[in-house]
């Protein structure tokens, strides 16, 4: 039968050319890893579709000739056996099978190469396929199980959701599509006083892992390390850190280091007390335990006279180790319960349990209530004490064997009402974001008349949020008078929570400080990049967020960083002016100034503690050089509303801040723009460019980096008379969300070039020269030291790079690297890629073309139990940074500076983390720094 609208073929003539599809097996047998290959089967595919497409048509459309099968005769072998006695449906038929067979062949294929099927083995497969089907696609189905299995059904669901679109012979990558990549470097680093052969590096297998990403076809050769708990990533680990220790025993001034750092460290740490019911509180750790431990303490004011403090929650207790952390605590209205969260491991996975406070200060009683799967969570009680929201995760589909350890996505976060006393699957399911957008995030709190629960939805880190109000006032009641969450329960859908959309979209940023009623303080960045207080007079009657009127208008130039409002009329506003903090007391109804608050000198307000129950505020202050003091004001009418030194830290160790010299400087970056630095070193360290330096960074996600103390720079600058800069770059917080703005997204490369021109200035200057200096940060300053190192390698001899963010094509992929795109873009659209790719660290990683051609020393640290910035990041750089740079070809490379990673176990992203494993990693990581700076122990007490 002939078919319309082609030249005039036989049906038998059109059944040859269905063996085109030959070739196309021979190829996939004979060259699964040549790229052509899938193009040429793709080809034949689409040939033999459109061939049985318009032979279909054909069909269906013919007049129906006599012993034609009826249509319910299709059914039935009888009538399938009628319609194959015509030639044009034994072709339709036949089209169908080869075609069918020939993506199940280019499927097997392509799976055999990401998996490593040996070739030899495979041709058996692929030719039952062509011959009979299903047999060959369950043969190959048992042949693949010893073939990079994993041991567990959530790492193959990761797996599934992560195979690349095509895979190509890595050899054969190569740029397809135009991206502006920066140029090679021109010079490379200078030689450190610490080498490693190229011989000395573990033997590490690449896979064959290439995707094309809009256009640009990409070799991922350690995707393998992706799986933590493989027992090849496990022996990478083990050989590496096996290098590492065998190089940090040259690192001859680490043990002077670690005993300097710890006499600093082991000084009284007290937190800024608040109040809970009748009796205050506060953290205190002696020097050097694990964790800090939560106080209580009876009287007006919290000082010696109200008697001795009552230890109430010690973490380290609570694990041999002192890994497990406090990581949230919530007291309820009258201070009788206490909600609190622990973190085990560094994980950012807490669990929620519950204690019965004993009004007399005697140790608490631990209630049966257990909360898992929580994560970013909030703690707010209702102000009957019957329960309060938080926010958690589905329970998985099969629970890791180590929580904390694991890769997959954290989505669909929910906002949860627990009722004490009842098991966590009664828990009342409030609100959830919505499927299409599951990787938003969740927040909430209750106003402190306790009327409105405040929610606040976030479509990542951006600075901004949707706010919505639910007035609890007029929620149903039980019999006894408390509200009647069972009826507003999300899953059963029985009665739908009167939600007040105050803000339905992300276009600023909205945090409620205060309300007096139905009128609510809001502060925003609503056409303010340096925020604003706002007021609505009556929250139920709000218009649009552009109608709010200034309540505090916008600073000409500081930031408005916080407000907290206390009993009566008192306000206290936080400013950020030029990196450096500054308080104000205003009054909450008018906003009017009442006072400038005096603050000590250049350095940070830490946490403030207030509320509106209570007329006194307590704040801490700290610069580099001293480690602060608490201080206390009350604003009471009649007072005098100065701050009042409370209460001073002072090290055990001799210390005489005022033998450190701090000053701020304003460095030209590559723009033209100004970016803030600060400069810390001993008044005898000689300025000639012999001193080593350490710089640190980060840039990004709307933090600002302060002013504050730190026992492990203090330990460098007195150890071996060292510099310590702190660089204040574009993508942080420090002046507002247009300086955010510059250094994300499409701007990122603007905070390489602010870092590079502070490491610049110190050299220019003559703090130092390349061979002393270190560049130090972590979680996103550790993608800035890396993405540094890989764009100017001849401006530093040693690089630290912590728990960074490393694989910037696919950050997004892992845990709750999906809220980092508000920051740095997604991979997946290509525009966002074409501004990813020419800075991700681990694909730029090139051998310098001039000097030295090698990079600088380079330590990376990682935490088993990062389930924040995955350690994968940091495992998949180490490898190709060793590959690329040394083991690639070892004969010509010149590479000798050290390329090492610390990778610990038990440790996360860092919070949490006990004071001995601090006090150790500092003590490798500067040890090793120094060494790599040729840096002299020289003490200056």
């Amino acid at each position: 039968m002939p078919i319309r609208g082609l030249p005039q073929f036989t049906d038998s003539q059109l059944f040859d050319t269905l063996n085109v599809v030959l070739p196309a097996w021979i190829l996939l047998a004979a060259l699964p890893r040549w790229k052509h290959t899938y193009t040429v089967v793709t080809v034949v595919a689409l040939y033999i579709s459109l061939l049985y497409s318009a032979n279909l048509v054909t069909l269906m459309t013919a007049t129906p000739q006599d012993g034609d099968p009826k249509f319910n005769e299709m059914f039935k072998l009888e009538g399938v056996y009628k319609l194959l006695s015509h030639k044009s449906a034994t072709l339709l038929c036949w089209s169908h099978y080869a075609v069918f067979d020939l993506w199940v062949g280019r499927w097997i294929a392509t799976d055999a190469v990401d998996r490593g099927v040996p070739q030899l083995l495979l041709i058996p497969s692929l030719f039952l396929c062509m011959m009979v089907g299903p047999f060959g696609m369950v043969a190959y189905f048992l042949l693949r199980l010893p073939f990079n299995s994993k041991k567990d059904a959530g790492f193959r669901k990761m797996r599934a959701q992560q195979q690349p679109s095509t895979i190509i012979a890595p050899a054969e990558a190569k740029q397809v599509a135009k991206v502006a990549l920066r140029p090679v470097p021109t010079a490379g680093a200078p030689q450190t006083g610490l080498t490693v052969e190229p011989s000395q590096y573990p033997q590490v297998r690449r896979g064959e892992v290439v995707e094309q990403l809009h256009g640009v076809c990409v070799a991922d050769p350690y995707r393998w390390l992706e799986d933590p708990d493989s027992e090849e990533t496990q022996k990478f680990v083990a050989g590496q850190n096996a290098l590492t220790a065998q190089v940090l025993e040259q690192c001859n001034t680490r043990e002077q280091f670690r005993q300097l750092f710890t006499a600093i460290f082991d000084y009284p740490k007290y937190g800024a007390p608040f109040k809970a019911g009748d009796r205050y509180y506060f953290y205190y750790n002696s020097g050097l335990q694990p964790q800090a431990a939560l106080y209580s303490q009876a009287g007006q004011v919290p000082d010696a006279a109200a008697g001795e403090p009552k230890l109430f929650l010690d973490p380290s207790s609570l694990s041999t180790d002192g890994t497990v952390a406090l990581s949230g605590l919530s007291f309820s209205e009258d201070g009788s319960l206490a909600a609190y969260s622990l973190s085990k491991g560094g994980s950012d996975w807490c669990t929620i349990q519950v204690l019965q406070v004993d009004p007399s200060g005697a140790p608490p009683t631990p209630l049966p209530d257990k909360l898992e799967y929580v994560k970013f969570s909030s703690l707010a009680w209702t102000h009957d004490q019957r329960g309060f929201f938080y926010n958690r995760y589905p329970d998985p589909a099969s629970r890791p064997a180590d929580l904390g350890t694991e890769t997959d996505s954290n989505t669909h976060q929910q906002l949860c009402y627990h009722v004490l006393g009842t098991p966590q699957s009664e828990d009342v399911l409030v609100m959830q974001v919505p499927d299409e957008h599951p990787t938003w995030l969740l927040g909430a709190r209750v106003t402190s008349d306790g009327r409105f629960l405040v929610i606040s939805v976030h479509p990542g880190t951006l600075p901004a949020n949707r706010l919505y109000l639910v007035d609890m006032q007029a929620l149903d009641k039980t019999s006894g008078g408390a509200v009647d969450w069972a009826k507003y329960d999300f899953r059963k859908g029985s009665k739908q929570l009167p939600v007040v959309k105050l803000v339905d979209d992300f276009s600023a940023s909205y945090s409620v400080v205060a309300n007096e009623g139905t009128t609510f303080y809001i502060m925003t960045n609503l056409d303010a990049p340096r925020y604003r207080l706002v007021k609505i007079a009556d929250v139920t009657r709000a218009g649009p967020a552009s109608s709010w009127p200034d309540h505090i208008a916008q600073h000409p130039k500081d930031v408005l960083k916080g407000a907290l409002a206390l009993k009566g009329d008192a306000l206290v506003v936080r400013y950020l002016r030029d990196v450096t903090a500054a308080l104000q007391l205003r009054q909450l109804g008018s906003g009017q100034l009442t006072k400038e608050l005096p603050l000590p000198g250049v350095g940070s307000v830490g946490a403030m503690s207030g509320d509106r129950k209570g007329s006194e505020l307590f704040f801490s202050f700290t610069s580099f050089t001293e480690p602060g003091a608490l201080y206390r004001i009350d604003t009471a009418p009649g007072s005098s509303l100065e701050p009042q030194l409370f209460r001073r830290t002072e090290l055990k160790v001799p210390h005489r801040p005022e033998d450190y010299v701090t000053k701020q400087v304003f460095v030209t970056s590559a723009d033209g723009t100004q970016v803030p630095m600060f400069i810390t070193h001993h008044k005898d360290t000689p300025l000639d460019g012999t001193a080593p330096t350490l710089l640190y960074g980060y840039g990004g996600f709307n933090v600002a980096l302060e002013p504050g103390f730190s026992p492990n720079r203090l330990a460098f600058m007195r150890g071996y008379g060292g510099v310590f800069a702190q660089a204040n770059l574009r993508g942080g917080g420090e002046y507002g969300t247009d300086w955010r703005n510059a250094g994300s997204t499409h701007n990122k490369q603007n905070v390489f070039d602010d870092f590079q021109a502070c490491a610049e200035y110190l050299i220019r200057e003559r703090y130092c020269s390349p061979s002393k200096l270190t560049i130090q940060g972590g979680s996103n300053g550790g993608l800035l030291v890396a993405a540094c190192a890989n764009q100017r390698p001849d401006l530093y001899a040693c690089v630290l790079g912590q728990v960074g963010v490393m694989d910037m094509l696919r950050f997004h992929k892992f845990t709750i690297g999906h809220a980092w795109m508000t920051d740095y873009g997604n991979p997946d659209r290509a525009e966002d890629f074409s501004w990813i790719y020419p800075y991700s660290p681990l694909h730029n990683v090139r051998t310098p073309q001039g000097g030295s051609r090698q990079y600088p020393a380079v330590m990376l640290a990682t935490g088993d139990h990062d389930d924040r910035v995955v350690p994968l990041h940091t495992l998949k750089l180490l490898a190709t940074l060793q590959h690329n740079l040394a083991t690639a070809d070892p004969a010509a490379s010149p590479q000798r500076n050290p390329l090492l990673a610390r990778i610990e176990v038990k440790a996360g992203h860092g919070a949490g983390k006990p004071t001995q494993k601090v006090i150790a990693e500092a003590a490798d990581l500067i040890g090793f720094a120094a060494k790599a700076m040729n840096a002299q122990w020289v003490d200056r007490t």
